[in-house]
């Protein structure tokens, strides 16, 4: 039974809108009216979606539907038990949608049932929300469904955004102490030199001592602080923005992402990362039934770092026209020699998929801990930084008064 997309008017004039499943546009009119309502417009919700997607205007893209990474591993989770149980497609989508508590989440799935109704796959009713279902997602569910074991495939990405979930919460997490220190300390700082060092300067001003080098270069920062704060506020978020823009070019993203694996502090996080996404995604996709040439190129956009991302599309040629994985990788000179060792043991042994999959656990765990023991630093490191500052501009105010009482002593 499709789903329509209506809009109604209540006995008060006020607007209403929803979506109701069934044979024909005139039948959703008159289930309107039994409900005391007064049907403007009816519409097939496969329609509204193709409306949307050709108007082609800014804030259509801006407001497209989407699901975060839990709530997609959560529904692929609840579909892959509902189909491994043997229900067909459609039914298992209508009960994870009558099972959602979100009204958008609930409209993506009775949109996806009724495309899936009228005769679409899983993978091509899916793009009705490209934001929402990424490539990746899509590839390896059709995969999935040309290879008759769908239900394990959805296991397979439930699994791999649980993981990113898990990765990402751990980050933010440890993120939230290091922030915190250099907030305080950046408000601390501006508190102090912003009005507590200018009362103590007036005090000081009408003894005509002279003032040590020290409480010189404080009163001097204080100044520059009252008078300029601002403005230098201003100016970083401005170098911010500008930043944003420069690297929004694909010629300025390239040379700054060639940079970052580079950089000797940055380069192993940026690599580890970005290869961890690639082996990850490539090892779900070839385990999934997908040609190793088709998978290479939806996991290469799966990576973040442009630079990368152009060495894998190199790579992607070479595997086309003969190569092995591990000779087409291994030219690029980014990868890790223990995985292209790997990769070569299991495309001799026919398990290319496990290998990657070891692979890319065995990378991000390198990446997580490395990032574990700087975020474990940033902490000290604030605190050491707000003592000293605080240390300083107290001996600044002190070195004046132990002066003077020698002076009256």
């Amino acid at each position: 039974m499709p789903a329509f997309d209506y809009q109604a008017l209540d006995d008060r004039g006020r607007v209403k809108k929803g979506m109701l499943e069934g044979d024909s546009a005139r039948q959703i009119r008159q289930q309107l009216r039994d409900q005391g309502l007064a049907p403007t417009k009816v519409v097939l919700a496969s329609q509204a979606i193709t409306v949307e997607a050709s108007s082609g205007n800014f804030l259509g893209a801006l407001f497209e539907p989407t699901l975060s990474v839990s709530e997609r591993a959560l529904i692929t989770r609840q579909l892959a038990t509902l189909i491994g149980a043997g229900l067909p497609v459609e039914e298992a989508l209508l009960a994870v949608s009558k099972q959602t508590q979100m009204p958008k989440t609930q409209k993506m799935l009775v949109t996806v049932r009724a495309r899936v109704m009228e005769g679409y796959s899983l993978a091509g009713s899916l793009e009705a929300y490209p934001k929402a279902f990424p490539d990746l997602f899509r590839a390896t569910v059709a995969a999935g469904e040309s290879s008759g074991h769908l239900d394990a495939v959805l296991n397979q990405l439930a699994d791999f955004s649980e993981a990113q979930y898990e990765s990402a919460s751990r980050v933010q997490q440890a993120l939230v102490y290091p922030v915190i220190l250099f907030v305080l300390t950046l408000l601390i700082l501006a508190g102090l030199l912003g009005y507590v060092v200018p009362d103590i300067v007036a005090v000081f001003a009408d003894t005509g001592q002279a003032l040590p080098a020290l409480t010189v270069w404080i009163i001097a920062l204080s100044d520059f602080v009252t008078d300029f704060g601002f403005f230098v506020l201003l100016l970083l978020v401005a170098l911010a923005l500008m930043m944003r823009r420069l690297l929004a070019v694909e010629s300025n993203r390239l040379v700054f992402d060639r940079l970052l694996l580079r950089a000797p502090l940055s380069a192993k996080m940026a690599k580890g990362r970005s290869i961890a996404q690639f082996a990850s995604t490539l090892s779900i996709l070839t385990g999934s039934g997908v040609p190793l040439v088709d998978a290479m190129k939806i996991a290469g956009q799966v990576v973040s770092n442009r630079w990368l991302r152009t060495e894998i599309t190199q790579a992607t040629l070479r595997v086309s026209e003969g190569s092995s994985l591990q000779s087409a990788l291994q030219v690029s000179g980014y990868f890790p020699p223990m995985m292209l060792y790997m990769i070569a043991s299991g495309e001799s042994s026919g398990e290319l998929d496990s290998m990657l999959a070891r692979v890319a656990r065995y990378l991000q765990q390198d990446v997580e801990a490395l990032l574990a023991t700087l975020l474990s630093l940033i902490g000290p490191l604030m605190l050491i930084i707000m003592g000293g500052a605080v240390f300083t501009i107290v001996m600044a105010i002190l070195l004046p008064i132990i002066n003077l009482n020698q002076m009256v002593g």
